[in-house]
């Protein structure tokens, strides 16, 4: 792949991530108060079953319980860990806590992928980390246990699911919208029955609230998703992991534009720390080594 579909796969892909920043908006301005096992599964659930009516295609073989491991890693655990994070902490607080994504990946993709621990992945980490605590940490953050729990299992949950997905890709004969929506479908039937046991539904919801979930599950979830897995497909995953950076960054953004958040001279550095270390992970286009070519006689008898 040449370095500019390189770039220009790794600037859609991030699209994904950047669209999840939304979700601490979305959740703390338009959903409901403390269900994030219902935002969870109104989230996937409808958008995995439009996938699949379209497509009509449903798994074979070690396909069934591959889409089973994936949709609960992928949608299922991670979706409800980061709403239970989304509740419980601040959204900068939360996404710092995530943050720590990228470095389990590192791991994972050298125990599983065989890929190896190169010294700019290390610096990427510690950059991408340090940018991102800049860049949403308050002074004064509300340090949640159960938040901060959350956080850490959801980042352990997603960076096992992008391993995964990689190593397993996806079949020959499947398309992107029909392997998306297994597992979105597969994350939102998962969590059904948990909801539904556990948690108490509104007794009515508003426009705003209706809104809310509409716009988590189509835009949120199967457009993002279908951009992230197609991501997934044609990047590293150790590269992609790191486009997550642009989750934190955008809810900075967003909370300085729609909730009247301050963004001082430390969070523009972290802005640009948080950039370089998603720079710096990706893949570049190595030029092709060069045959000498053999001297003419001519050329030799000189």
């Amino acid at each position: 792949m040449s370095g500019q579909r390189l770039a220009a796969t790794s600037a859609l892909t991030a699209l994904a991530p950047a669209v999840w920043g939304s979700t601490y908006l979305i959740t703390t301005e338009f959903l409901p108060p403390d269900r994030p096992l219902l935002a969870s599964t109104l989230r996937a659930l409808p958008a995995g079953l439009i996938l699949l009516l379209v497509t009509r295609t449903l798994p074979k073989g070690i396909w069934w319980w591959r889409a089973v491991v994936l949709g609960v890693l992928n949608i299922g655990a991670f979706f409800y860990l980061l709403f239970l994070a989304a509740y419980h902490l601040p959204g900068g607080v939360a996404a710092l806590v995530m943050s720590v994504q990228p470095m389990i990946v590192l791991l994972l993709g050298a125990l599983l992928l065989k890929d190896r621990i190169q010294p700019v992945h290390l610096v990427s980490c510690l950059i991408g980390a340090a940018g991102v605590a800049l860049l949403v940490l308050q002074p004064h953050a509300d340090l949640d246990g159960v938040g901060v729990v959350a956080g850490l299992l959801g980042a352990v949950s997603m960076a096992s699911g992008i391993v995964l997905t990689k190593q397993w890709g996806r079949p020959d004969d499947v398309s992107l919208l029909t392997f998306t929506g297994w597992q979105l479908t597969v994350g939102g039937l998962v969590l059904l029955p948990i909801t539904l046991a556990t948690e108490e539904l509104p007794d009515h919801l508003t426009w705003g609230n209706v809104g809310g979930f509409l716009y988590l599950s189509i835009i949120g979830a199967l457009i993002a998703y279908v951009l992230w897995f197609r991501g997934l497909s044609r990047l590293p995953a150790l590269a992609a992991s790191f486009l997550s950076f642009a989750s934190p960054l955008c809810a900075t953004i967003l909370g300085y534009l729609f909730l009247d958040q301050t963004l001082g001279a430390l969070q523009l550095l972290g802005a640009a720390a948080v950039v370089a270390a998603v720079v710096l992970a990706q893949p570049r286009n190595r030029p092709k080594p060069t045959t000498p070519v053999p001297p003419t006689r001519a050329a030799s008898r000189v």
